[in-house]
């Protein structure tokens, strides 16, 4: 049992996931975060700093504008399935009677909500952990139409991911102690390699 938990722990700290798996396993839990169900517990916006301040000290060495565009691409792709699976759901949602989890009323609420303000729900619920895994499913569900919602996630993304990412890469080259930060995380790499 405490290797499961152990297992979950390392599984939500960024640290661990751009250390163990890489700017792979980064754009890949950006994808998941955004948009598919099972998502909304992971790490987003703590992830994407991480990995600008790690990318500053060189222990993640990629170009931080490569890495940028990475992940808006990550992030605009986990939205677009979120959406798309919402808008296959959806038909069965409104065809489905209210009950005890569900009900029709809340459903016709969002709908009526993303026709108001739709634009600004998905460009703002970037910088929502749990709404930004949720939103794009919803707008698939009241079938928002897709141009914009791809248009506006698009710009959700690029601002979420170049805030954060350009935050903790300013802040690992430009705040005295990150070098040594650098060096202790390289000294746990290294130790986890030989132990590998």
């Amino acid at each position: 049992m405490d290797g499961i938990i152990e297992f979950f722990k390392e599984l939500v700290n960024p640290e661990s996931i751009i250390l163990y798996g890489g700017i792979y396993l980064l754009l890949t839990v950006v994808f998941i975060e955004t948009g598919l169900f099972v998502g909304f517990f992971l790490p987003g916006d703590s992830l994407l700093f991480t990995a600008g301040l790690l990318c500053a000290t060189g222990i993640l060495q990629i170009n931080p504008l490569v890495m940028i565009v990475m992940i808006i691409i990550a992030a605009v792709a986990g939205n677009m399935v979120g959406y798309l699976f919402g808008k296959k759901v959806g038909v069965l949602l409104f065809k489905r009677k209210s009950g005890m989890f569900f009900r029709q009323d809340q459903l016709v609420i969002a709908n009526e909500f993303y026709k108001k303000h739709g634009k600004k729900t998905i460009i703002l619920s970037r910088f929502l952990p749990i709404v930004r895994t949720f939103a794009p499913i919803i707008a698939g569900i009241v079938k928002l139409e897709y141009y914009k919602f791809f248009v506006y996630s698009l710009i959700g993304a690029i601002l979420w991911v170049t805030s954060l990412v350009l935050t903790g890469y300013y802040m690992g080259k430009y705040i005295p102690g990150t070098k040594e930060l650098r060096l202790f995380l390289q000294t746990i790499k290294k130790i986890n390699q030989l132990m590998s």
